[in-house]
């Protein structure tokens, strides 16, 4: 549902006060596992309920103006890497994602990844003040014997009956409490507040690969972190831009209703590309002596806290080998709630060469779109501010600049109405920009500085509308 069809009905039907508004990640992905028969892109929402905004119905509500009188649900729950890594109709709490994905024991016809699912889902109430979501799709056209379906009727049958009874033994321990959509939407209301995230530290549980990532979703974005690539955000959407985006016939959108992207890691290649550059990924580059280390080389694992207004992710410390000398950096990010920033610190523990000094490259790089194909870039404006300004305007033409004690570098992408801003404070910090090229259509704003022992450099990324 776009945010024009939210407000007619809540418009001419005020009781409505629930709706089942998208699928999460069900984009491109969905699309070309489907056999081409899906018709509407839903990527860049919420995975868990949400206000959705009366401008844009992915982006939630930051206040009472931008209300659209509903709460929002997303149309199942699904597996927060299995489903972004691949085809999110194989990964969720419907029970027939399940048999699709052939997650099932082929000879008991018993569901172990489902129940893991569900109870995934019910550990997220340690990172979300005790509330956690989680529903299952039942439809009785799933259950027929009219052979529509890739599953026997009776192994149909058989995943909602254990499925549901595995949530009534649930209910029944008090471990969950079952609600209409209306009373579901009433909860949701007295429990949250408009500027209060939603937080996701997700661990795999299908493939053994112990894989982390942490997700976070308030109105001013919708960030992933990846600790199988250090720590690098590897999907970013500009929430904070509420963008005006109405699909259907005579729009501008007739079938992709998916929030656009500054950063997506399976549409823009991320760090591991073919060629010479990244694609969209936002990390940090460490260098001694002509060697270098980006941290999306240095798999980790995260530990979330919350301290006030402030949601943090200490990473594990990673060691960095180089040919004569060694380190400990740890990296921590904080979302501070109603900021529309995610800092990073990072710290050098300890170097096996107390004296030594090495290169920090703090850098996001970014472009804008929806699906694998590469936008229009040349409305994008690059800038530097500080001691002088600098800018320039996109023309794929690989040129770049640099600013010594640089105030921030800034993208300012019109097509999306964004401004993207890099902030760093750190020893001989420098801030720079790098316009890109045709086989690499994306943008570079960085800070480059250098750390001893013991020492800390912090960068901030800050999303907010242009109009």
């Amino acid at each position: 549902m776009d945010a024009a069809l939210t407000n007619y009905i809540k418009e001419k039907y005020p009781s409505v006060k629930c709706a089942v508004a998208t699928c999460w990640e069900e984009g491109p992905k969905a699309y070309h596992t489907c056999n081409n028969s899906w018709y509407t892109f839903m990527d860049g929402g919420p995975w868990a309920p949400w206000i959705p905004s009366k401008v844009n119905t992915h982006a939630p509500a930051a206040n009472e103006a931008e209300d659209s009188g509903i709460v929002a649900i997303p149309h199942l729950s699904r597996d927060l890497i299995a489903c972004y890594d691949g085809n999110g109709s194989n990964f969720g709490t419907h029970p027939q994602n399940v048999l699709r994905g052939m997650i099932y024991d082929s000879k008991t016809w018993e569901f172990p990844y489902l129940y893991n699912l569900i109870d995934q889902y019910r550990a997220l109430a340690k990172y979300n003040n005790g509330y956690a979501y989680n529903m299952m799709f039942v439809g009785p056209g799933w259950m027929n014997k009219m052979g529509r379906w890739e599953a026997p009727y009776e192994l149909l049958v058989k995943s909602y009956e254990d499925g549901c009874a595995y949530y009534g033994q649930l209910k029944k321990e008090g471990k969950l409490v079952d609600m209409t959509m209306a009373e579901f939407a009433d909860y949701y209301r007295e429990k949250k507040t408009y500027t209060e995230p939603e937080c996701a530290l997700w661990k795999d549980i299908l493939y053994g690969s112990e894989k982390q990532l942490f997700w976070y979703c308030d109105p001013f974005m919708r960030a992933c972190v990846n600790m199988d690539q250090g720590g690098a955000i590897v999907d970013l959407r500009p929430y904070a831009a509420k963008l005006e985006w109405e699909i259907g016939i005579g729009t501008d959108h007739i079938q992709d209703a998916s929030y656009p992207f500054l950063i997506q890691e399976k549409y823009r290649a991320g760090y591991f590309t073919h060629y010479a550059g990244e694609g969209t990924v936002r990390s940090a580059k460490i260098t001694y002596k002509g060697e270098e280390v980006d941290l999306c080389q240095c798999r980790t694992k995260a530990h979330f806290s919350q301290e006030g207004k402030d949601r943090i992710l200490t990473l594990d410390p990673v060691e960095i080998v180089f040919a004569d000398l060694t380190l400990k950096l740890q990296s921590i990010i904080t979302f501070t709630e109603g900021s529309s920033e995610i800092k990073i610190e990072r710290h050098i523990l300890e170097m096996s060469d107390p004296s030594a000094k090495v290169d920090i490259n703090e850098y996001i790089v970014a472009c804008y779109g929806t699906t694998e194909y590469t936008e229009d870039m040349s409305s994008v404006r690059l800038m530097l501010k500080g001691s002088e300004d600098k800018s320039l305007d996109y023309a794929y033409k690989c040129r770049e600049d640099v600013l010594a004690g640089a105030d921030c570098a800034q993208a300012l992408v019109p097509p999306i109405k964004t401004l993207v801003t890099l902030k760093g404070e750190g020893p001989d910090k420098q801030g720079y920009y790098k316009e890109g090229y045709a086989f690499s259509p994306m943008f570079t704003l960085g800070y480059n500085g250098t750390l001893s022992d013991k020492e800390v450099f912090t960068t901030w990324l800050k999303l907010e509308r242009a109009n």
